[in-house]
């Protein structure tokens, strides 16, 4: 069996445990831009506009704890990829009237911005170059965190209103932290089958499938003494990865369950692993 994922294979949903529900589908709804889908009791589901897709999912647990800035593995952040450029302005301009901290970066690969949640789970909104534009040496994209074109992107908006997450709009990428790179990469290069494409990166290690410049990002940016987030925690509960057939997600149960990663197997679409440090990964079907 091929350790290495097939090339449509890409993120799903993420779901996220908060502290109050209400607050967070606010705060999804008018900073980021996302669409309620449904909600029940305590749980809602998140997507983008005139789309149907469920991208986020809200898991309420009354007065969870926050996330720090440092201190706790799990996630970093969540990352929003809009389709186009011009997307991306139009958010920039909306951004800066929300009252938001706002980072920013350029990554070579994309541009992309940076927010905390009101639970102070990690966001990135950010768009891709095109694949062309990327930098490749041997098997590795070249990545980068340099200073964004604010100007550009205003004028690439063309003055067009923010209207929300524009369709087509998916999770991107999911950014980890991690307690130890060799065992975070063995486990999702190995186990799960994402090649590396990048691992100069300071303290990181970047991993994809399809040659996306990455899928998933793992660090050890939560320092040497971080501890894993608890049920009573705001935290990633879970995110999909999404496979294009049986065969596949059956590769993957086979490599897992010889890890001892496979935490169960939920149906015959769906498999829940668990990474060294009890992050939770669900590899389903696309379609199941």
């Amino acid at each position: 069996m091929t350790s290495t994922l097939p090339e449509s294979t890409h993120i799903g949903a993420v779901a996220l445990q908060v502290a109050d529900l209400a607050r967070s589908i606010a705060w999804y709804r008018d900073v980021i831009g996302a669409r309620v889908l449904t909600r029940d009791g305590t749980r809602a589901t998140l997507g983008a506009h005139d789309d149907d897709a469920t991208l986020l999912e809200l898991h309420e647990r009354a007065g969870a704890a926050p996330m720090p800035t440092r201190g706790r593995l799990g996630l970093f952040h969540v990352a929003w990829l809009l389709p186009d450029r011009a997307a991306l302005g139009r958010f920039l301009v909306h951004a800066r009237t929300t009252g938001e901290p706002l980072g920013s970066a350029d990554h070579l690969v994309s541009e992309a911005f940076y927010l905390q949640d009101p639970d102070g789970l990690g966001v990135e909104v950010y768009a891709d170059r095109p694949r062309a534009a990327w930098r490749v040496q041997g098997q590795e994209v070249e990545m980068a965190s340099l200073p964004i074109d604010a100007a550009g992107l205003q004028a690439a908006s063309a003055s067009e209103p923010w209207t929300g997450l524009p369709p087509r709009t998916r999770i991107g990428h999911v950014h980890l932290h991690v307690g130890d790179l060799g065992r975070s990469t063995t486990f999702y290069r190995d186990v799960l089958g994402l090649d590396v494409t990048n691992a100069r990166y300071p303290g990181a290690v970047f991993l994809a499938a399809g040659g996306y410049h990455h899928h998933l990002g793992t660090n050890l940016w939560a320092g040497p003494h971080a501890v894993a987030v608890s049920e009573q925690d705001a935290r990633l509960m879970w995110w999909e990865l999404v496979v294009p057939d049986a065969t596949t997600l059956s590769a993957v149960a086979f490599r897992a369950d010889a890890a001892g990663a496979l935490a169960h197997r939920e149906s015959s679409a769906r498999l829940v692993l668990a990474d060294p440090w009890g992050t939770r990964l669900h590899v389903v079907v696309s379609g199941g």
